[in-house]
């Protein structure tokens, strides 16, 4: 599930349509992990709103100098880097949000096909 909008709306503020389409399709879910951008009241107060759900933020240690591979936040940012390897997706090239999210949904659906293609004999 993804959702691309403006520049101008923060993360945790985007995040609220995101989870109530997200709850429809995956009942299932307990857990939202994020990074520090989706900390807050609001956005803890809406989740148990939309859902049952648990936020946990991963931050980073205040003791850790230099490079420190977090918990769960490798997954989100391997994905990141798996989709900026398509040309369309390193850079902003599209002037129209839903443009952008046809071309991640691509993306996307590139990498799966790719996956379940290395399973099939």
């Amino acid at each position: 599930m993804a959702t691309v909008h403006p520049a101008d709306i923060q993360d945790r503020d985007g995040a609220v349509p995101l989870l109530k389409t997200v709850r429809r399709l995956f009942p299932f879910l307990v857990k939202i992990i994020g990074d520090g951008a989706y900390q807050g009241p609001q956005l803890a107060a809406a989740a148990r709103a939309i859902a049952d759900w648990q936020i946990e933020v991963v931050k980073r240690s205040d003791q850790a100098k230099g490079f420190v591979v977090l918990p769960k936040r490798w997954i989100v940012e391997r994905t990141f880097a798996w989709l900026g390897r398509c040309r369309r997706l390193a850079k902003d090239f599209e002037n129209r949000t839903r443009n952008a999210l046809a071309f991640l949904l691509l993306a996307s659906i590139r990498l799966m096909v790719r996956r379940l293609a290395k399973l099939s004999p």
